[in-house]
């Protein structure tokens, strides 16, 4: 047993501390990445910020709208839309704006080896990002099997995890991921941490594993945690390359999910990929050798996502003008982090 007694911070524990700018308005930043990626050497352009993998969130309806917007957002598919429907999209719709997502058994193996082969004698095209799922990124299978992809998928945008410290972080890279997702429980309809005790404060995952993976030229995603638009702010600000969203574009119309009123009231049901609903729903119930580590709630209906959207990329711009930022790329120079809880306030950050 050991007790580390660094304090670790979330995104509630700290707030970003203005400095002098001279930007006059948000409209003047440009909240836009551009990267090449370290083993795909394919390039992406545009907002970075994706669609978690969910029921509720990582839909068709999602990506498509998210084209239509046109800032380069994209959505990580779930992985339960069946075969011929996914075949049907890609064909029609194309990569720009989606990620295929797995998980790590032979039957997600398979099912991504026939889509590719159909989808190539139809289009001549494959997909050019991929999206590794599972809770828990520590297993040595896992990061096995993220070699093994990228051996077979060499030209394929991989993004792996989720992880929340250094080390695992460099392995993965090292393992063929050009992106590494950070975060363990801190999703708001994850349970992970009371179930299992087991979690890391999201903002200080972020700060560690995109100190690592930077190194290696890699990439790091922030998955989890984000409630509030300045949470995003406050990821970028810590180094994060892109932010997965969840529970912040639940409740929306494309979310495919079923609209139900309760006294004059809408609502959407949204639940984790380890709760009860999903595993019932997706694997015939609970196998009696694990538990549910996610919870279902309903989500209070909030029409097009578009303006939610609007209103989170409003926020980020803000963000930056705070602290001088003209362009998103500079937020993590010049972002000062205050303690606001736990002891005194402490001013860290890199300025």
């Amino acid at each position: 047993m050991r007790i580390e007694e660094d304090i670790k911070l979330d995104f509630k524990d700290v707030l970003i501390r203005p400095k002098r700018s001279t930007l006059g308005s948000r409209k003047e930043v440009d909240i836009s990445r551009s990267y090449e990626f370290k083993w795909s050497k394919l390039n992406y352009h545009g907002v970075p910020i994706i669609a978690a993998n969910m029921d509720g969130v990582g839909t068709m309806a999602m990506a498509r709208v998210f084209a239509k917007m046109g800032h380069g957002m994209t959505a990580a598919l779930h992985k339960h839309y069946p075969l011929e429907k996914l075949i049907d999209f890609y064909q029609n719709e194309g990569n720009a704006n989606v990620w295929y997502s797995i998980g790590v058994t032979e039957k997600d193996e398979e099912k991504l080896d026939d889509f590719l082969r159909h989808n190539i004698q139809k289009t001549g095209k494959g997909i050019d990002k991929l999206c590794i799922d599972v809770a828990n990124g520590y297993s040595e299978p896992f990061a096995h099997f993220v070699r093994k992809i990228r051996a077979k998928q060499p030209d394929i945008t991989i993004m792996a995890g989720n992880v929340v410290t250094g080390e695992m972080t460099e392995e993965l890279i090292l393992a063929g991921a050009d992106v590494v997702k950070v975060g363990i429980g801190p999703g708001s309809v994850c349970t992970t941490r009371k179930m299992t005790g087991v979690g890391y404060p999201q903002l200080s995952a972020i700060i560690e594993c995109a100190d690592a993976a930077h190194g290696l030229g890699g990439l790091v995603c922030a998955d989890g945690g984000c409630t509030v638009p300045g949470d995003l702010a406050k990821a970028f600000g810590a180094g994060a390359d892109f932010v997965m969203l969840g529970g912040m574009l639940a409740g929306h119309d494309q979310c495919e999910g079923e609209i139900v009123e309760e006294n004059g009231k809408k609502f959407v049901q949204f639940y984790g990929m380890s709760s009860d609903t999903a595993m019932n729903k997706h694997s015939g119930g609970v196998a009696e050798y694990r538990a549910s580590e996610g919870k279902t709630v309903k989500v209070a209906y909030r029409g097009d996502v578009a303006d939610t959207v609007t209103s989170i990329l409003g926020g980020i711009r803000s963000a930056c003008t705070y602290v001088g930022a003209r362009r998103l790329k500079e937020l993590s120079k010049r972002t000062t982090f205050i303690r606001v809880s736990q002891q005194l306030n402490t001013v860290f950050g890199n300025e």
